[in-house]
């Protein structure tokens, strides 16, 4: 298992690649990588914010819920912080499992995790001003179901 909160980019391919090749036991490996997306207004840059070490502490303590919960192989889990640009890999996850429905379930469940209560502060910086990212009902919907 492994954690990363970093401020430098990285390959999803090529993260993705190591993963695979160093897990073993495993029938299936899932992954998703967030990117910055544009919002009405023309999104400028978006910045992120976190106390180091306790948002990998809580990064870590969840995914490894997901590794027993869900009898993962192995899981990786990236996400950045500083300024990104609309575009750019914010944040990737990847699972592995003995079979496809476990490796989905816990990378689903992480990304929900993520999205909705990681200990990140978001604030996009548009042409008319900067607005801190609101928790959404759909996200917090979303981690409900678990």
């Amino acid at each position: 298992m492994q954690v990363r909160v970093q401020t430098e980019p990285f390959d999803a391919g090529a993260e993705l690649n190591a993963f695979t090749a160093a897990t073993s036991g495993a029938g299936a490996v899932v992954s998703f990588s967030g990117i910055v997306r544009d919002v009405d207004g023309g999104l400028q840059e978006m910045e992120i914010e976190h106390y180091p070490g306790m948002t990998e502490k809580a990064i870590a303590k969840i995914t490894e819920e997901a590794v027993t919960r869900w009898s993962l192989v192995d899981a990786l889990v990236i996400h950045r912080h500083g300024t990104l640009h609309v575009g750019t890999p914010i944040m990737m996850v990847a699972t592995a499992a003995p079979h496809r429905v476990d490796a989905f379930a816990a990378a689903e469940f992480l990304m929900d995790y993520l999205k909705s209560r990681a200990p990140f502060w978001k604030k996009e910086l548009t042409a008319s001003g900067a607005d801190w990212v609101a928790a959404r009902d759909e996200d917090e919907d979303a981690l409900r179901r678990w």
